[in-house]
């Protein structure tokens, strides 16, 4: 079982950064694929960015590549989101989700966007962009 609980979020003018953080309950934080989706009223949820915790490989939607980094902080089982240059267009709910059953799968340029590849999620966080 994995708790996921996120935090960080708030409301920001566009241009403005944020970071989001998810702290994971597990006993061992390597060999998970922990991604980062969103969602805004009416519309679908949205993969944004994954990391596999055991190479530290990195992955990101077109729409957040260059703006948003997703790290990870093994010491404290936390991945992070910097989102950066924020846009309007960013406001969602945030939320954090982690797969331990087939991360290298979850965690690939085809999968990691997937809702369904992963097992747990955390509650959300809101994320609010003005103009």
């Amino acid at each position: 079982q994995v708790q996921l609980v996120e935090s960080g979020g708030g409301s920001v003018q566009a241009g403005g950064s944020l970071t989001l953080s998810c702290a994971a309950s597990v006993y061992s934080f390597s060999s998970k694929c922990v991604g980062w989706f969103r969602q805004a009223p009416g519309k679908e949820r949205e993969g944004v960015a994954a990391i596999y915790t055991g190479p530290g490989i990195q992955y990101y939607s077109h729409s957040v590549k260059g703006r948003f980094t997703i790290s990870q902080d093994n010491a404290k089982k936390t991945v992070h989101l910097t989102m950066n240059s924020l846009k309007p267009e960013d406001t969602a709910m945030y939320y954090c989700a982690a797969d331990s059953d087939y991360p290298a799968i979850s965690c690939s340029g085809g999968h990691f966007e997937t809702p369904a590849q992963y097992k747990y999620w955390g509650q959300g966080t809101q994320v609010t962009v003005s103009s």
